[in-house]
């Protein structure tokens, strides 16, 4: 992301439009701290850098390298666990992935807009915009397919298929592959968006003949007055590339056919569940449905009796022994016992499980970096 030159320079061209002297700045999501050290060399009094990953040390470095640690206080945490002493003036963030719609993206800036920025302060970005087209790939939507279809032992692969095109996948398409005009799916307004769910229907109509192999989706963002950038189809390349939703057959499309989709993102704990159900009307008589597709990650996931079962609403779990030995290890974490204390123990404990109290040691220890305070 770093290497991204476009994005680097729309994100310091809104910092440097944004912030003033002595001004108080929140990066969420800082990772080497570039724009940590370009608010405070911009003017910045104090600078709160939050990044969850290790990264945050090279951060720590790069900071006192160019002379701005005195300036910047690191949170090795996420945004929503963090609790500082003032309100910022900017709060400048890029949590996307290929979609704005991407994990705790939008629950992490409504809280942090609501308990971090001053009334009137900045939001970096303030809006993205997500379009979306239907499309003609060939070579994108072969990747998929191709690997059940033309598989070398000639078997029938028809199950894995399936899976695979209720799937999304990056993609890069470039302008002479839409069949359709681009179509606004969503606004996220980030100065007032309360719900990370998003829901729309698309509505287009073909503008020459082709194979429509599914919908693209990509974002436009602006970061401040003038500023911004776009994935889309015919702007430079960047890190996010955009968002393919393959339908389960190629369909041949002719000029002034209708295509009609309801897009759906919905918030599952920390990922995004993905459906799209899209209806092509007949050339010859519009208000028929000639083809229609009902697509959703949930069809593409693989899950055995046996795990769906555990899922159940009346299954009765009961913890496994590797289940026990992790309960046990917690249990022993209770702010008393050194590390090297409880691997010890759980050796003793468990001595089928840890030959050594230094296995137990390196499994404790990934126990408390997960965990612990």
């Amino acid at each position: 992301m770093i290497a991204d030159r476009i994005r680097i320079e729309a994100f310091s061209q809104a910092l440097r439009k944004t912030v003033r002297p002595g001004a108080v700045v929140m990066d969420i999501g800082t990772g080497p701290g570039i724009m940590a050290v370009l608010a405070c060399q911009l003017g910045a009094s104090r600078v709160y850098a939050i990044e969850p990953s290790e990264v945050i040390q090279a951060a720590r470095e790069i900071a006192a390298a160019n002379q701005c640690a005195d300036k910047i206080v690191f949170f090795e945490n996420v945004s929503t666990k963090v609790e500082i002493p003032v309100r910022a003036d900017v709060i400048v963030s890029d949590m996307r992935g290929v979609l704005p719609l991407f994990e705790n993206h939008i629950p992490s800036i409504v809280d942090a807009r609501r308990r971090f920025l001053v009334s009137g302060g900045t939001l970096i970005a303030r809006k993205d915009k997500i379009w979306a087209a239907v499309v003609e790939v060939h070579e994108a939507y072969g990747k998929i397919v191709d690997p059940w279809d033309r598989n070398a032992l000639g078997q029938d692969l028809g199950v894995a298929r399936r899976k695979v095109l209720n799937e999304f996948s990056k993609a890069r398409v470039t302008p002479e592959q839409l069949l359709t005009a681009p179509q606004l799916w969503a606004t996220l307004d980030y100065t007032s968006i309360e719900s990370p769910d998003v829901h729309g229907t698309l509505r287009w109509k073909t503008e020459r003949n082709g194979t429509g192999h599914g919908i693209l989706a990509w974002f436009d963002t602006e970061l401040a007055d003038g500023i911004g950038f776009s994935n889309g189809p015919g702007f430079p390349k960047t890190i996010y590339g955009s968002e393919f939703f393959p339908w389960l057959e190629p369909v041949p499309l002719a000029a002034g056919q209708n295509v009609c989709a309801d897009l759906d993102a919905k918030l599952l704990d920390k990922d995004y569940f993905w459906r799209w159900t899209t209806q092509i009307a007949s050339l010859e008589r519009p208000e028929e449905i000639a083809t229609r597709f009902e697509q959703s990650q949930l069809q593409g996931t693989i899950l055995s009796p046996a795990k769906l079962r555990k899922l159940g609403s009346d299954y009765v779990p009961r913890l496994s022994e590797e289940g026990i030995v992790h309960r046990r290890a917690l249990e022993l974490m209770e702010g008393k016992a050194s590390l090297e204390e409880v691997a010890r123990q759980l050796a003793i404990e468990f001595p089928a499980r840890f030959s050594h109290w230094h296995k137990a040691l390196s499994y404790a220890g990934a126990l408390s970096q997960e965990y612990s305070l």
